[in-house]
């Protein structure tokens, strides 16, 4: 939702944010959930993401409050926790009980897609932070390298670099968590 060709000073952003906040929570909450894995974190960084759009209203720095801007703050708050993650002296093994699945596809076994999922998530886990997050913008958000470099503060052939670093890392620990499947 967003309010176009009103001139700015006289919309009320904070009325809009309002008016869009049940929705909106629920699509941060479940955008931030899906990359970072844990519920607790998910939860602080809808919080933070919430707290932060309302800081840049009242800064007047906003044009349309939408879901897609909340989204936007949510993902710079999430390659913020990357970051942060990525300092501490050993990475933190996230829970796992984010899978969320839609048991209506059509004529897919759900339960080899909900395996998959937690195979995926558990893979995830177990990568650095600086993999994670190149991982997860570029493939789950479909952002162009550049823009994964933007986000994370690399050049782009040193992001590219690093995508490769990271999907042979998710493919080195996706093999042995298949081997330790069957």
């Amino acid at each position: 939702m967003s309010v176009m060709g009103t001139p700015a000073s006289t919309i009320d952003h904070g009325a809009t944010l309002l008016a869009i906040y049940d929705d909106a929570v629920t699509e941060v909450f479940a955008y931030l959930r899906a990359r970072c894995g844990n519920r607790a974190l998910a939860e602080d960084l809808t919080a933070d993401t919430f707290l932060a759009a309302v800081g840049q209203i009242r800064r007047g720095r906003v044009d349309h409050v939408t879901t897609a801007w909340l989204i936007g703050i949510a993902r710079h708050k999430l390659v913020d926790e990357w970051r942060r993650a990525a300092r501490r002296p050993r990475p933190e093994r996230l829970d796992d009980d984010h899978v969320t699945h839609d048991p209506t596809v059509d004529g897919a076994d759900v339960w080899d897609s909900v395996l998959e999922q937690h195979l995926v998530s558990a893979v995830m886990d177990q990568l650095g932070p600086h993999h994670r997050s190149a991982l997860a913008l570029r493939y789950l958000d479909g952002l162009p390298v550049p823009m994964v470099a933007a986000h994370l503060g690399r050049t782009v052939e040193a992001t590219e670099a690093l995508l490769v670093r990271a999907r042979r890392r998710f493919r080195t620990v996706y093999e042995q968590q298949q081997g330790g499947v069957s």
